[in-house]
């Protein structure tokens, strides 16, 4: 399939919605909510282009989160992307790629999120980790629901010690029941919900001169079924939970214990600009 003159799949339409049919059962069974992962999906020699323009991050125009829940280094909008990277995220919030991703995961009327809201080009460095989380909920410019992460990652030649798995959570927090290695041209997927728990919850181990990359999109859609919402965080941030019995977690809980606490108390006008300030 080529979007101008770039040949994004090796499939073209027809092949790639009965691709969506084939494993969208696999897709809704999957453990421990619905998710699963693609090798080798796109095109090769395109995203290793893809991969040529991925920015060395860390500038003025990047979020920074530096935090005992994340350490990680993000875009902001398309402002770090390249002519091939423009064109393959604009693919990604596509007709054709949206019809894949309802097919597939059952998810009806998906729509892209042009403005990149927490997502776009995701690095992390050695030492660097996201804690186990749940996603915000709710588009903060469009008010819809956030319902599916695609996760594209562009790391070649990464060995199973450098770590950086993405970890999937079963509900109480006790077991990772899936951990994936971001390997180049593996797409992961997963439904978004107040308890798809997930997250790259140990510090990254590659060389110095290495580090995780990842092209992050999120699909929303317009209501979602009851079961997906934590009632009473009907509209919630990122909600980061400690693995049962890690030790390591507790900095991170003493750090959110505050962070709840200042939310509670403090006028939102004050909150909102810290908060502002904290992601420059």
């Amino acid at each position: 399939m080529y979007i101008g003159e770039y040949k994004v799949l090796d499939i073209e339409y027809d092949e790639l919605m009965g691709l969506a049919s084939h494993y969208k059962s696999t897709y809704s069974s999957n453990s421990p909510f619905p998710n699963i992962y693609f090798d080798d999906f796109f095109n090769d020699a395109f995203l290793t282009e893809v991969l040529s323009e991925f920015p060395e991050m860390g500038g003025k125009e990047d979020i920074q989160y530096k935090t005992p829940n994340e350490v990680k280094l993000a875009s902001r909008g398309e402002s770090r992307f390249g002519k091939a990277t423009k064109v393959f995220m604009h693919f990604l919030n596509s007709e054709p790629f949206l019809n894949f991703l309802s097919e597939l995961t059952g998810i009806e009327d998906l729509l892209g999120d042009p403005y990149y809201e927490g997502g776009g080009c995701h690095q992390i460095k050695r030492g660097g980790f996201l804690k186990v989380h749940a996603d915000f909920n709710k588009h903060k410019r469009t008010g819809l629901d956030r319902r599916l992460n695609v996760l594209v990652y562009l790391n070649k030649d990464w060995k199973e010690e450098y770590g950086g798995h993405f970890e999937l959570w079963n509900a109480d927090m006790t077991k990772g029941e899936k951990k994936i290695l971001p390997l180049f041209n593996r797409m992961a997927m997963f439904s978004t919900t107040d308890f798809s728990y997930h997250g790259h919850p140990d510090k990254l181990n590659c060389p110095e001169d290495r580090s995780r990359r990842s092209l992050a999109l999120y699909y929303y859609t317009n209501g979602r079924p009851a079961h997906e919402i934590n009632e009473g965080l009907e509209d919630h941030t990122t909600l980061f939970v400690d693995r049962k019995g890690v030790e390591t977690e507790k900095s991170m809980r003493v750090y959110n214990g505050i962070v709840n606490f200042a939310n509670d108390w403090m006028p939102p006008v004050v909150w909102r600009t810290i908060k502002r300030m904290r992601n420059k």
